[in-house]
């Protein structure tokens, strides 16, 4: 039985033993080609259904991270105090589907804030920051559902523009208001309530160029019509100064007469 179990078992443990060399192989291999990214010091990273949460809420962050993994696709960045978006702040990311920034200080964002992204972004919210105006290239790709309320808006020709490219967050959309606008009338009026009413903002933008370009015309013309009243005038005052001292030289017949005169007493 010995004999009979020996070569059975040598050929089991041969077999067990390429096996376990054969999966060391492939783990090594799958590990060594996907590349670790450590999560951000400032962030809490998990892995929910395969995918890479970041969060990084409440932080006190004053600007978006740069060591962001790049299998990142849930970001979550709210109640921190951002300021700024900068050009391919998201660029590596390329899996990124849901971006948070409500709650920040955001004031500014760069025309190519979200180049990297703009096939893969369906929510962004933008909410509760400090915009008041954006890049028309900053959104012109995106199809994501955003979110832009509770901003100070300058309701005016570009953002008119970026709006109609954009699919905005129905549930928000009437929080998107004008804070101020091209015309006072329309400032603290929700932005889609005041396009649905016929306004067209480019419209009062290439009044004002218009009113601009005439005003500037004007000032021109005043200017070369005063100076040629000036020129004129300065001209006629030497012309009388100049009359006034020929008549105030003696003629030539008061002073043949003066002449004749002398001659007489010599």
């Amino acid at each position: 039985m010995q004999d009979l179990a020996g070569p059975d078992m040598h050929r089991k443990s041969l077999i067990f033993s390429g096996f376990a060399l054969l999966w060391g192989l492939l783990f090594g291999i799958f590990f060594t080609s996907v590349p670790v990214v450590a999560c951000p010091t400032s962030c809490h990273c998990v892995e929910k259904n395969g995918l890479t949460v970041v969060q990084c809420m409440s932080r006190n962050l004053e600007k978006i991270p740069a060591d962001l993994p790049r299998d990142t696709v849930i970001l979550l960045l709210a109640s921190n105090h951002i300021t700024h978006i900068p050009h391919h702040a998201f660029k590596e990311l390329h899996y990124l589907q849901e971006l948070d920034l409500s709650n920040n200080d955001i004031k500014t964002v760069d025309a190519g804030a979200f180049q990297g992204v703009f096939d893969s972004l369906l929510v962004l919210d933008l909410s509760n920051n400090r915009i008041k105006s954006v890049p028309k290239e900053a959104f012109a790709r995106l199809r994501a559902k955003i979110s832009l309320s509770n901003n100070p808006w300058h309701c005016e020709c570009t953002l008119q523009e970026v709006l109609r490219e954009l699919q905005l967050d129905p549930e928000t959309v009437n929080e998107v208001m004008c804070h101020t606008a091209v015309q006072e009338e329309y400032a603290g009026k929700p932005v889609i309530q005041v396009l649905d009413s016929g306004i067209n903002f480019c419209n009062f933008h290439h009044k004002t160029t218009d009113v601009a370009m005439f005003v500037t015309m004007f000032g021109w013309f005043t200017m070369v019509i005063a100076y040629v009243i000036y020129y004129v005038r300065h001209n006629q005052e030497d012309a009388r100064r100049h009359l006034e001292y020929l008549k105030s030289l003696p003629s030539s017949s008061q002073i043949s007469k003066d002449f004749d005169t002398i001659s007489t007493v010599l």
